[in-house]
């Protein structure tokens, strides 16, 4: 058996957004997601932020948010922090947009601002650049029933000594994916002693638990962080 301590989370959904307990988590559910701005993250201007698609800026927001929560958003030296997220559609909606300008005139209109975000792990390299984070960055497409896969493979990481912690969630503009609603969601997992109210407990059977309560699917990892 091992655990981890998760140091901090953060998220985005219809119902708002936050860092840890101290925002009032109450999970996903249907509706508009906020329309963030580069102010509700960033102290200094960033056109870089403005610039992004929905997708990205989605889940750049929901990982630092998390970074914030666990006091690791401000940084001296680079480190050995790896990125790890799951989707279920991914950039598909932007990619969209981007074939809308490639038709016409035979690509001479295509959008390179566009083009910069056709693909789903974008925001994971803008977030490494962003924070000094040198660990793998790794984008899974949500394959498993039960939405646990990129947990499992950040865990991994931590067991094998691949990275001194992890960034890990979730990040979906629709409603299809782990979380069962538009949003993102991230932890921030380490082998650090465990806290008393975040321990994350893996089984040597693969079973996960967290704070002594099972955890079996996604939707249960964000009913304990709410409880």
């Amino acid at each position: 058996m091992n655990r981890y301590r998760i140091a901090g989370f953060g998220w985005v959904s219809s119902y708002g957004f936050g860092r840890g307990f101290s925002s009032g988590f109450s999970g996903f559910g249907p509706g508009t997601l906020p329309q963030l701005q580069r102010q509700d993250l960033f102290d200094k201007p960033d056109r870089r932020f403005g610039r992004m698609d929905p997708f990205s800026r989605l889940g750049l927001a929901g990982i630092t948010l998390a970074l914030q929560d666990a006091g690791m958003d401000h940084w001296q030296e680079k480190r050995p922090v790896a990125v790890l997220a799951e989707t279920y559609s991914g950039c598909l909606e932007t990619d969209c947009d981007y074939f809308t300008t490639v038709i016409p005139e035979h690509g001479a209109l295509a959008s390179p601002q566009l083009f910069a975000y056709t693909l789903s792990n974008t925001f994971l390299g803008e977030a490494a650049l962003r924070f000094g984070l040198t660990g793998c960055c790794e984008v899974v497409n949500s394959c498993r029933p039960d939405g646990l896969a990129v947990v499992d493979n950040a865990l991994d990481l931590l067991d094998n000594d691949e990275a001194e912690a992890v960034v890990v969630g979730f990040c979906d503009l629709d409603g299809y994916g782990v979380l069962q609603a538009p949003g993102s969601l991230f932890l921030v997992v380490d082998k650090s002693a465990p806290s008393a109210q975040l321990t994350l407990t893996r089984e040597a059977s693969g079973a996960l638990s967290l704070s002594g309560q099972p955890v079996t699917c996604g939707m249960e990892l964000v009913a304990r962080l709410k409880s």
